[in-house]
């Protein structure tokens, strides 16, 4: 969650290009085993060979076994890796334990991650290799030469075997070096270090910390030190993502703790679940070929734990009788959070416990505070999931998981809790809900609020580290004079899904009585069904099966419950007003005048509301001001996606019905009649000079000019008009709303004053100047490319050879003309001069010197 939306940061980036990561299965499932050619012979001194054990495991020695066995002889570290090791995958997840302030990073977040090998080498060495999954391929068919043949993974780094182990099963390298040194693969992203102004590595201030060994896993914290710069005055903008840290400054150098865990992934992976663009998971993939294709195949999967019944409940489970997984989910809570939040963190994490029953489960999922005092756990140990407290002015959070991407399956997570999120969700409440709840009238809420508050992100992030997307489109499925119906709001949340960014019910109104359960977000509808397709039994001994029986399951469950629909714009359609966030119901402009006449109530209590003893001047006044002005910029931009918007509905194709289909024509007509109502008209409400009086010099730009002229850009855009000329070419003239009649209806509204007469005021004669600058740039528009590399993307419409640019210098022409015959007769000068400065402008744009 970043400053006004919720993001949560996760492991697997939402990508169907399969040519850029992962790892690859092993060679029992499908996937091909990489041919392992012969190196050449290093260079350099002779190699002596292997030494005998005792001669390098000496008496001395103090040893601990797990995934490796670890032994530490004085200052060296040695890995004993045992033969039936070697091919084995291992994630390997680095992550900083301890940062320098000053950038925004904290102890507990991923500093790099990737899949190893380990494999005996040609001269009595050990590589380690990265893999990367791309395609596989079942090692039975012919054409899995071809894909072994096409994909070899790089060789990371090579050891000399200073012992075999005592058995002759296993072979002993010396990781001293490799873990205190700067080897991408067990230290941090290279384009991170470029991102922070990191350089090379002091060694004479790196060390190994400690290197413990549990059963399926190896941890090793390392401390290392950067040589480092700070970025020069003014350099930081030109850098994309540049900065440094404040201890570049004052040392040259930065030092962090890292903590690298290696863990071991399973011999079998779990099994997968196609994914399915109707319930938002996270999705991970890769190319499949096979000797029987006719294309290549691309199999994606969800993201998601690996929850099972326990071997004697099988039968039960896929009955429906509830049973307890084989291995629950369980939180730790950082031991370094405020003590008064925990509960409520454990709360919002035991919430989903609900969802898991309709999978089948009973205590599937938990948290609990970290064990004190206990010497063996870590909390960058992978096998523990943690929500981690940071001591940080950022207002966010984030829900990441780690998982196999052979299959998907989370192995882990270590959520990120940002301390000042609670001013995030203070602003929040306070905004969408003082109009109606007495209780966030005041800057400091009681505990028990802000702990409720923190349960429901708590419940949002865990959604995320469950495998669930955001569903921006669950509130569209909620009529909006249902929002103001106290009985059934209370009963069913004001939106289906927690992973919804639909925060709290701006729409009820205070004559509606509506209590805590019909203003906060809560687990829904949509999340149970969400986490009952992710975790439940679904029928088929076969992929086909598996998926032809889950359609059915979607298209029953959909039937049954409308809630149940998922969308998002973060799967590709950004012009879907169904899909918005922070917006609720299913009738943008309706909800957003309900949100308006709570802010005209809530704007006359500012003074009183967020005054404090003792406060200097009115800091706490300018900022929920602002969050104020922010607000209302929200309704406006949930109305204006409707005009030339697109619904999507996800189906397949067994389903009957379009997947595309245009915002009605009344309803575009109704966004439209909105945004020249509230927006276009001065909203003097907003002008409240008791309030910008003591937060705002005259100086400065003033917030409603810039959201005025923002919303009239985005009206006019020249892709949004390219797309409704392709929409009316599509559904018909009669049934969309058309690009000509939005270009006249924006001009009348824009101009009604020269119409009737009458004297514009300031506001007007500034969107009036916006007005024709708009139509002016539409003659002369090119989209812009970006390039990438190789790849170039073109960003906004060609709209050179439209109909839009004869119609906007038609428009031009048109007010050029009614305005030369009414200059003559407009008496007040100022007004005057303006139409005489347009006159000019549009004189100069269609006839350039």
């Amino acid at each position: 969650m970043k400053r006004i939306l919720l993001i949560a940061v996760v492991a697997v980036t939402v990508n169907f290009a399969v040519a850029q990561r992962r790892s690859a299965p092993p060679a029992k499932d499908t996937t091909p085993t990489v041919a392992k050619p012969m190196p050449p012979q290093a260079t350099g001194k002779p190699k002596t060979g292997p030494k005998p054990y005792k001669e390098v495991i000496t008496d001395k020695a103090i040893s601990k076994n797990g995934l490796f066995t670890v032994h530490k002889v004085e200052d060296r570290y040695f890995f004993e890796i045992p033969n039936s090791l070697l091919g084995r995958e291992i994630m390997c997840v680095t992550r900083y334990s301890k940062v320098p302030g000053g950038v925004g990073m904290y102890g507990g977040e991923v500093a790099n991650q990737q899949t190893l090998t380990f494999e005996k080498g040609p001269n009595d060495n050990i590589f380690i290799r990265t893999v990367t999954l791309i395609s596989v391929a079942d090692s039975t068919q012919k054409i899995y030469r071809a894909v072994n043949n096409s994909y070899l993974n790089a060789i990371a780094a090579a050891f000399d075997i200073k012992a075999f182990g005592k058995d002759s099963t296993s072979s002993i390298i010396d990781v001293t070096d490799f873990f205190k040194g700067d080897n991408q693969i067990v230290s941090i992203n290279p384009s991170r270090k470029r991102s922070l102004n990191l350089s090379m590595i002091s060694p004479d201030r790196s060390y190994i910390q400690s290197i413990n060994t549990y059963p399926i896993n190896t941890e090793i914290r390392t401390v290392k030190t950067f040589v480092s710069s700070p970025i020069p005055a003014g350099m930081g903008a030109s850098t994309s993502n540049s900065r440094s840290f404040p201890a570049a400054s004052d040392a040259g150098a930065v030092t962090m703790e890292l903590n690298t865990s290696m863990i071991l992934l399973p011999e079998k992976p779990m099994a997968k679940r196609a994914w399915d663009r109707r319930v938002g998971y996270f999705p991970d993939n890769f190319v499949k070929y096979s000797d029987n294709q006719q294309r290549v195949e691309e199999e994606t999967f969800a993201v998601r734990w690996r929850l099972e019944p326990k071997p004697e409940d099988v039968e039960k489970w896929k009955r429906g009788e509830l049973v307890e997984p084989a291995k629950p989910i369980l939180y730790y809570i950082d031991p370094a959070t405020p003590p008064k939040w925990v509960p409520y963190l454990i709360a919002g994490v035991n919430d989903w416990q609900k969802a898991f029953e309709k999978a089948g489960f009973k205590n599937a999922i938990s948290a609990k505070e970290w064990p004190k005092d206990d010497s063996t756990m870590s909390l960058e140990d992978a096998r523990f999931s943690v929500i981690r407290y940071f001591a940080s002015d950022i207002e966010n959070a984030y829900g990441p998981n780690v998982h196999d991407p052979r299959s998907g399956e989370i192995l882990e997570s270590h959520i990120g809790w940002y301390h000042n999120v609670m001013k995030l969700v203070h602003d929040w409440y306070m905004i969408q809900t003082a109009a109606v709840d007495p209780r966030a009238r005041k800057m400091v809420f009681d505990d028990e609020l802000m702990g409720q508050l923190i349960r429901f992100v708590s419940s949002h992030e865990v959604g995320h580290t469950l495998g669930l997307l955001h569903n921006m489109g669950s509130s569209s499925r909620t009529p909006v004079e249902k929002l103001r119906d106290k009985a059934w709001v209370e009963a069913n949340g004001h939106t289906a899904s927690i992973m919804d960014y639909a925060r709290f019910n701006y729409v009820a109104q205070p004559e509606d009585n509506i209590s805590e359960k019909g203003l906060f977000p809560r687990i829904g509808d949509y999340d149970i069904w969400a986490i009952q397709w992710g975790y439940g039994y679904i029928p088929g001994n076969t992929e086909e099966e598996l998926k032809v029986n889950s359609d059915k399951l979607i298209v029953k469950a959909l039937a049954e419950n409308p809630r149940r629909w998922f969308g998002t714009y973060e799967l590709g359609n950004m012009v879907n007003p169904q899909t918005q966030t922070e917006d609720l119901g299913d009738n943008a402009m309706k909800a957003s005048e309900y949100g308006i006449k709570n802010l005209k109530r809530i704007i006359v209590n500012l003074p009183e509301w967020t005054k404090e003893e003792g406060e200097e001047g009115y800091k706490n006044l300018g900022e929920i001001y602002g969050e104020l002005i922010g607000q209302y910029n929200r309704y406006i931009g949930h109305v204006l996606r409707n005009i030339g918007g697109v619904y999507e509905t996800y189906k397949s194709s067994s389903q009957a019905g379009d997947i595309y289909e245009f915002v009605p024509r009344a309803m575009q007509k109704e966004a439209f009649n909105f945004l020249n109502t509230q927006v276009f008209t001065t909203p003097t409400w907003l002008l409240d000079k008791g309030i910008l009086n003591k937060i705002q010099n005259p100086i400065s730009t003033e917030r409603l000019q810039t959201i005025q002229v923002s919303a009239l850009n985005s009206l006019l855009d020249p892709a949004r008009l390219n797309r409704m000329i392709i929409s009316a070419n599509r559904f018909g003239n009669a049934n969309v709303y058309l690009f000509n009649d939005l270009m006249d209806d924006t001009k009348n509204a824009i101009w009604s004053e020269m119409a009737q007469r009458k004297t514009p005021d300031v506001y007007r004669r500034n969107l009036q100047k916006a007005h024709v600058s708009n139509l002016i740039s539409i003659l002369t528009h090119v989209p812009q490319t970006l390039t990438f590399g190789t790849r170039s993307i073109t960003i906004g419409a060609d709209i050179k050879n439209t109909d839009v640019v004869s119609y906007a210098r038609g428009q031009l022409r048109a007010l050029q003309s009614k305005l030369t015959a009414v200059i003559p007769v407009t008496a007040d000068k100022l007004t005057k001069y303006h139409y005489q400065d347009i006159v000019d402008r549009i004189k100069l744009a269609l006839q350039p010197k």
